[in-house]
Protein backbone atom coordinates (compact mmCIF):
# COMPACT_ATOMS: atom_id res chain seq x y z
CA UNK A 1 0.00 0.00 0.00
CA UNK A 2 1.25 3.32 -0.68
CA UNK A 3 2.77 5.87 1.91
CA UNK A 4 2.90 9.80 1.23
CA UNK A 5 6.39 9.89 1.96
CA UNK A 6 6.42 7.38 -1.20
CA UNK A 7 5.87 10.83 -3.17
CA UNK A 8 8.43 12.61 -1.62
CA UNK A 9 12.17 12.73 -2.41
CA UNK A 10 15.28 12.48 -0.27
CA UNK A 11 15.68 16.68 -1.24
CA UNK A 12 14.79 18.80 2.17
CA UNK A 13 12.73 22.33 1.73
CA UNK A 14 14.28 24.84 2.27
CA UNK A 15 11.24 26.72 2.45
CA UNK A 16 10.75 28.49 6.48
CA UNK A 17 9.93 26.91 9.56
CA UNK A 18 6.24 27.77 10.25
CA UNK A 19 5.60 28.05 6.18
CA UNK A 20 2.38 26.48 5.29
CA UNK A 21 4.15 24.84 1.88
CA UNK A 22 4.75 22.12 4.18
CA UNK A 23 1.33 21.30 4.60
CA UNK A 24 0.42 21.75 0.89
CA UNK A 25 3.28 19.01 0.12
CA UNK A 26 2.12 16.65 2.86
CA UNK A 27 -1.32 17.00 1.50
CA UNK A 28 -0.44 16.32 -2.53
CA UNK A 29 1.75 13.30 -1.45
CA UNK A 30 -1.89 11.80 0.87
CA UNK A 31 -3.37 12.63 -2.05
CA UNK A 32 -1.49 10.11 -4.24
CA UNK A 33 -0.75 7.86 -2.12
CA UNK A 34 -5.48 7.37 -1.48
CA UNK A 35 -5.12 7.05 -5.08
CA UNK A 36 -2.19 4.58 -5.37
CA UNK A 37 -0.88 6.20 -8.31
CA UNK A 38 2.55 5.17 -9.97
CA UNK A 39 5.48 7.82 -9.50
CA UNK A 40 6.04 7.54 -13.12
CA UNK A 41 2.06 8.35 -13.83
CA UNK A 42 2.56 11.79 -12.07
CA UNK A 43 3.87 14.88 -13.46
CA UNK A 44 3.98 18.37 -11.46
CA UNK A 45 4.57 21.25 -12.94
CA UNK A 46 5.64 24.29 -11.13
CA UNK A 47 6.76 28.00 -12.04
CA UNK A 48 8.73 30.59 -9.93
CA UNK A 49 8.35 31.44 -6.33
CA UNK A 50 8.12 29.49 -2.90
CA UNK A 51 5.93 27.92 -4.03
CA UNK A 52 7.32 26.32 -7.33
CA UNK A 53 10.16 25.21 -5.29
CA UNK A 54 8.01 22.02 -4.46
CA UNK A 55 8.62 20.31 -7.74
CA UNK A 56 12.41 19.61 -6.60
CA UNK A 57 11.21 17.91 -3.62
CA UNK A 58 8.72 15.16 -5.29
CA UNK A 59 9.46 11.88 -6.56
CA UNK A 60 7.58 12.14 -10.16
CA UNK A 61 8.02 13.71 -13.43
CA UNK A 62 7.76 17.65 -13.59
CA UNK A 63 9.74 20.69 -14.84
CA UNK A 64 10.14 23.88 -12.88
CA UNK A 65 9.58 26.57 -15.46
CA UNK A 66 9.73 30.37 -16.23
CA UNK A 67 7.77 33.10 -14.46
CA UNK A 68 4.20 32.89 -15.00
CA UNK A 69 4.32 29.71 -17.54
CA UNK A 70 3.72 26.98 -15.64
CA UNK A 71 -0.07 26.37 -17.35
CA UNK A 72 1.20 26.47 -20.91
CA UNK A 73 3.92 24.14 -20.50
CA UNK A 74 1.52 21.66 -18.19
CA UNK A 75 -0.98 21.31 -21.41
CA UNK A 76 1.37 20.57 -24.24
CA UNK A 77 2.57 17.71 -21.97
CA UNK A 78 -1.17 16.98 -21.29
CA UNK A 79 -1.55 17.44 -24.82
CA UNK A 80 1.02 14.78 -25.40
CA UNK A 81 0.59 12.31 -22.79
CA UNK A 82 -3.29 12.73 -21.83
CA UNK A 83 -2.49 9.57 -19.31
CA UNK A 84 -0.26 11.41 -16.85
CA UNK A 85 -1.81 13.00 -13.68
CA UNK A 86 -1.45 16.33 -13.80
CA UNK A 87 -0.91 19.07 -10.90
CA UNK A 88 0.26 22.32 -11.51
CA UNK A 89 1.26 24.36 -8.62
CA UNK A 90 1.84 28.03 -8.67
CA UNK A 91 2.06 31.24 -6.02
CA UNK A 92 -0.60 34.14 -6.06
CA UNK A 93 1.92 36.42 -7.66
CA UNK A 94 3.35 33.71 -10.13
CA UNK A 95 -0.76 33.04 -11.06
CA UNK A 96 -2.30 36.44 -10.52
CA UNK A 97 0.34 38.90 -11.53
CA UNK A 98 2.36 37.69 -15.11
CA UNK A 99 0.13 34.61 -15.27
CA UNK A 100 -3.13 35.61 -15.25
CA UNK A 101 -3.51 35.50 -19.00
CA UNK A 102 -2.35 31.97 -18.96
CA UNK A 103 -4.38 30.90 -16.43
CA UNK A 104 -7.97 32.89 -18.06
CA UNK A 105 -7.35 30.90 -21.44
CA UNK A 106 -6.25 27.16 -19.44
CA UNK A 107 -9.43 27.18 -16.87
CA UNK A 108 -11.40 28.49 -20.47
CA UNK A 109 -10.19 25.10 -22.56
CA UNK A 110 -10.88 23.13 -19.70
CA UNK A 111 -8.39 20.65 -19.82
CA UNK A 112 -7.98 17.74 -17.35
CA UNK A 113 -5.18 19.57 -14.97
CA UNK A 114 -5.24 20.12 -11.14
CA UNK A 115 -4.32 24.17 -10.34
CA UNK A 116 -2.80 24.12 -6.70
CA UNK A 117 -2.79 28.18 -6.12
CA UNK A 118 -0.33 28.60 -3.19
CA UNK A 119 -1.71 31.90 -1.75
CA UNK A 120 0.11 34.07 1.16
CA UNK A 121 -0.65 37.10 -0.67
CA UNK A 122 2.83 38.43 -0.62
CA UNK A 123 5.97 37.82 -2.96
CA UNK A 124 7.93 35.76 -0.67
CA UNK A 125 10.70 34.54 -2.69
CA UNK A 126 11.40 38.15 -3.68
CA UNK A 127 11.31 39.07 -0.10
CA UNK A 128 8.35 40.47 0.13
CA UNK A 129 6.61 42.79 -2.34
CA UNK A 130 2.62 43.52 -2.69
CA UNK A 131 1.24 40.82 -4.90
CA UNK A 132 -2.40 41.11 -6.39
CA UNK A 133 -3.59 38.42 -3.88
CA UNK A 134 -2.43 41.55 -0.75
CA UNK A 135 -5.12 43.21 1.61
CA UNK A 136 -5.86 46.56 1.41
CA UNK A 137 -3.74 48.56 3.83
CA UNK A 138 -0.94 45.83 3.71
CA UNK A 139 2.12 47.43 4.07
CA UNK A 140 5.08 46.23 1.94
CA UNK A 141 8.60 46.95 0.24
CA UNK A 142 6.68 48.36 -2.50
CA UNK A 143 3.74 50.18 -0.46
CA UNK A 144 5.68 51.13 2.20
CA UNK A 145 1.67 53.43 3.11
CA UNK A 146 -0.10 50.59 2.52
CA UNK A 147 -1.37 48.82 -0.04
CA UNK A 148 -4.23 50.86 -1.64
CA UNK A 149 -5.67 47.89 -3.45
CA UNK A 150 -8.26 44.96 -2.76
CA UNK A 151 -7.29 41.74 -3.18
CA UNK A 152 -8.07 40.04 -6.67
CA UNK A 153 -11.44 38.11 -6.42
CA UNK A 154 -9.84 35.32 -8.09
CA UNK A 155 -12.20 31.95 -7.24
CA UNK A 156 -14.82 34.75 -9.16
CA UNK A 157 -12.57 35.56 -12.03
CA UNK A 158 -12.08 31.38 -12.20
CA UNK A 159 -15.73 30.53 -12.63
CA UNK A 160 -16.61 33.64 -14.73
CA UNK A 161 -13.52 32.50 -17.17
CA UNK A 162 -14.79 28.64 -17.48
CA UNK A 163 -12.83 26.86 -14.80
CA UNK A 164 -15.15 23.73 -14.11
CA UNK A 165 -14.19 23.06 -10.32
CA UNK A 166 -13.08 25.90 -8.26
CA UNK A 167 -12.24 25.40 -4.66
CA UNK A 168 -10.74 26.80 -1.97
CA UNK A 169 -8.72 25.71 1.27
CA UNK A 170 -6.46 26.23 4.25
CA UNK A 171 -2.99 24.88 4.43
CA UNK A 172 -3.14 24.72 8.33
CA UNK A 173 -6.29 22.72 8.31
CA UNK A 174 -4.59 19.57 6.69
CA UNK A 175 -7.76 16.80 6.89
CA UNK A 176 -9.74 19.41 4.93
CA UNK A 177 -6.87 20.42 2.28
CA UNK A 178 -6.73 16.16 1.75
CA UNK A 179 -10.14 16.47 0.79
CA UNK A 180 -10.68 19.22 -1.65
CA UNK A 181 -7.53 18.51 -3.44
CA UNK A 182 -8.54 14.48 -3.69
CA UNK A 183 -12.07 16.29 -5.07
CA UNK A 184 -9.98 18.64 -7.57
CA UNK A 185 -8.11 15.27 -8.72
CA UNK A 186 -11.00 13.50 -9.18
CA UNK A 187 -12.76 15.81 -11.08
CA UNK A 188 -13.20 15.86 -14.97
CA UNK A 189 -11.55 18.58 -16.18
CA UNK A 190 -10.23 21.88 -15.15
CA UNK A 191 -9.69 22.38 -10.96
CA UNK A 192 -8.46 25.07 -9.94
CA UNK A 193 -7.78 25.14 -5.57
CA UNK A 194 -6.67 28.68 -3.74
CA UNK A 195 -5.00 27.65 -1.02
CA UNK A 196 -4.22 30.04 1.76
CA UNK A 197 -1.23 29.66 3.36
CA UNK A 198 0.71 31.41 5.88
CA UNK A 199 4.46 33.76 5.26
CA UNK A 200 5.94 33.43 8.37
CA UNK A 201 8.74 35.49 7.03
CA UNK A 202 7.59 38.40 4.81
CA UNK A 203 3.22 38.94 5.96
CA UNK A 204 2.74 39.98 9.33
CA UNK A 205 -0.55 41.03 8.88
CA UNK A 206 -2.10 37.38 7.16
CA UNK A 207 -1.18 35.62 9.71
CA UNK A 208 -2.30 31.89 11.48
CA UNK A 209 -4.31 34.24 14.06
CA UNK A 210 -5.61 36.28 11.41
CA UNK A 211 -6.94 33.18 8.81
CA UNK A 212 -8.43 31.48 12.19
CA UNK A 213 -10.76 35.21 12.54
CA UNK A 214 -11.38 36.10 8.84
CA UNK A 215 -11.70 32.13 6.57
CA UNK A 216 -14.75 30.46 7.61
CA UNK A 217 -15.70 27.40 6.08
CA UNK A 218 -18.46 27.02 3.48
CA UNK A 219 -20.81 25.05 6.55
CA UNK A 220 -20.46 28.15 8.99
CA UNK A 221 -22.06 30.09 6.67
CA UNK A 222 -24.67 28.40 4.63
CA UNK A 223 -27.11 25.77 5.92
CA UNK A 224 -27.65 24.51 2.53
CA UNK A 225 -25.76 25.12 -0.50
CA UNK A 226 -25.29 24.00 -4.18
CA UNK A 227 -21.94 23.84 -5.51
CA UNK A 228 -23.76 23.19 -9.21
CA UNK A 229 -24.85 26.75 -8.84
CA UNK A 230 -22.88 29.97 -10.26
CA UNK A 231 -25.28 31.98 -8.98
CA UNK A 232 -25.12 31.04 -5.33
CA UNK A 233 -21.04 30.25 -5.70
CA UNK A 234 -20.76 34.09 -6.93
CA UNK A 235 -23.50 35.41 -4.12
CA UNK A 236 -21.09 33.36 -1.38
CA UNK A 237 -17.99 34.87 -2.41
CA UNK A 238 -19.44 38.23 -2.47
CA UNK A 239 -20.76 38.40 0.67
CA UNK A 240 -17.46 36.57 2.63
CA UNK A 241 -15.23 38.85 0.39
CA UNK A 242 -13.69 35.12 -1.06
CA UNK A 243 -12.36 34.29 2.66
CA UNK A 244 -14.39 31.28 2.30
CA UNK A 245 -13.09 27.33 2.24
CA UNK A 246 -14.47 24.41 0.40
CA UNK A 247 -15.81 23.28 -2.71
CA UNK A 248 -17.45 26.70 -4.48
CA UNK A 249 -18.51 25.62 -7.93
CA UNK A 250 -18.40 22.28 -9.71
CA UNK A 251 -19.78 21.89 -13.19
CA UNK A 252 -19.58 18.14 -14.46
CA UNK A 253 -21.62 18.14 -17.44
CA UNK A 254 -18.73 20.10 -20.09
CA UNK A 255 -16.24 17.79 -21.67
CA UNK A 256 -12.67 18.62 -21.09
CA UNK A 257 -10.50 19.54 -23.98
CA UNK A 258 -8.69 16.37 -24.77
CA UNK A 259 -12.53 14.88 -24.70
CA UNK A 260 -13.56 17.54 -27.66
CA UNK A 261 -9.84 17.85 -29.46
CA UNK A 262 -8.63 13.85 -29.19
CA UNK A 263 -4.91 13.04 -29.30
CA UNK A 264 -3.49 10.22 -30.46
CA UNK A 265 -4.10 6.67 -28.44
CA UNK A 266 -0.60 6.05 -27.69
CA UNK A 267 1.25 9.24 -25.80
CA UNK A 268 3.84 11.17 -28.42
CA UNK A 269 6.36 10.10 -25.42
CA UNK A 270 5.53 6.30 -26.61
CA UNK A 271 4.77 7.09 -30.06
CA UNK A 272 7.84 5.44 -32.33
CA UNK A 273 7.54 5.76 -35.94
CA UNK A 274 9.99 4.25 -38.43
CA UNK A 275 9.95 5.30 -41.50
CA UNK A 276 10.73 3.32 -45.15
CA UNK A 277 14.50 2.75 -46.46
CA UNK A 278 12.82 4.68 -49.20
CA UNK A 279 11.77 7.49 -47.27
CA UNK A 280 15.13 7.38 -45.63
CA UNK A 281 17.37 7.49 -48.58
CA UNK A 282 15.28 10.49 -50.31
CA UNK A 283 15.81 12.48 -46.08
CA UNK A 284 19.51 11.85 -47.28
CA UNK A 285 19.30 12.84 -50.81
CA UNK A 286 18.00 16.13 -49.25
CA UNK A 287 21.82 17.01 -47.48
CA UNK A 288 24.40 15.70 -50.51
Amino acid sequence: MASPRDYKNTIIPNWCPGCGDYGIQNAISAVCAKKGWANEDITLISGIGCSSRIGGYQYCYGAHTTHGRALPFAQGIKCANKDTHMIVCSGDGDSYAIGLGHAMHAMKRNMDITYLVFDNQVYGLTKGQTSPASSQGFVTKTTPDGNPMTPLDAPSMAIAAGATFVAQAYAIDGKNLVDIIEKAVDHKGFSYVNIFTPCVTFNHFNTVEWYNTHLKKISDVRESYDPTSKAQAFHLLAETDSLVTGVIYEETGTLPFGDIVPSKDIALVDYVEKPSQEVFDDLCKEFR
